[in-house]
């Protein structure tokens, strides 16, 4: 956790950020299931968008986004295929343990926003009840998610989240000026 100034530049993901993108998700687990490089670099080829957070000119976070129709193999993607016709599926935001603290998340999500404004699609994920994730579930609530739907696979169990594409709330003015 840090309450330091981190100055950040967010851009689309290159190849040459795989191999730290790999360890910040690793990193992030049980929050997001782990990935070998291959697995990263085909989810990577096939976003929608894929978002780093650059500090001092190492990435410290990403987010990442896929479309519908992406053929991917995830009982949760395809969750949202059966209901909607349209969506940015957040597959993934993860933060290396340096940067948890400032706000970066909130900075991704905006970003993901921004990218996707006019677009008509709206931002979708979901958060694990179990194990549990309460803080990523408050994260939601703050930027506007609301719950469309649960599901118990057994081994975990998640809330399903949608946010209208738009505006992701302002930071705080305090937690702004801190964070640069």
């Amino acid at each position: 956790m840090t309450d330091r100034p981190m100055p950040l530049e967010i851009r689309p993901a290159r190849t040459d950020d795989l191999t730290r993108l790999l360890e910040i998700n690793n990193a992030s687990t049980p929050g997001v299931n782990g990935l070998d490089a291959h697995g990263l670099s085909t989810l990577a080829g096939s976003a929608l968008q894929c978002l780093v957070a650059v500090a001092a000119g190492e990435p410290v976070a990403f987010l990442l986004c896929l479309g519908e129709g992406t053929d991917y193999d995830s009982r949760n993607y395809r969750w949202f295929c059966e209901r909607l016709a349209r969506f940015a599926y957040i597959d993934r935001i993860c933060v290396a343990p340096e940067g948890r603290g400032g706000a970066i998340g909130h900075r991704l999500y905006a970003a993901l926003a921004d990218r996707l404004a006019g677009s008509g699609l709206d931002m979708v994920c979901e958060v694990n009840e179990r194990p549990p994730n309460p803080g990523s579930l408050r994260f939601h609530a703050r930027l506007g998610f609301r719950e469309v739907g649960r599901q118990d696979h057994g081994d975990k169990a998640v809330v399903y989240l949608r946010h209208p594409t738009g505006v992701v709330p302002a930071l705080p003015a305090a937690v702004a000026e801190r964070t640069g």
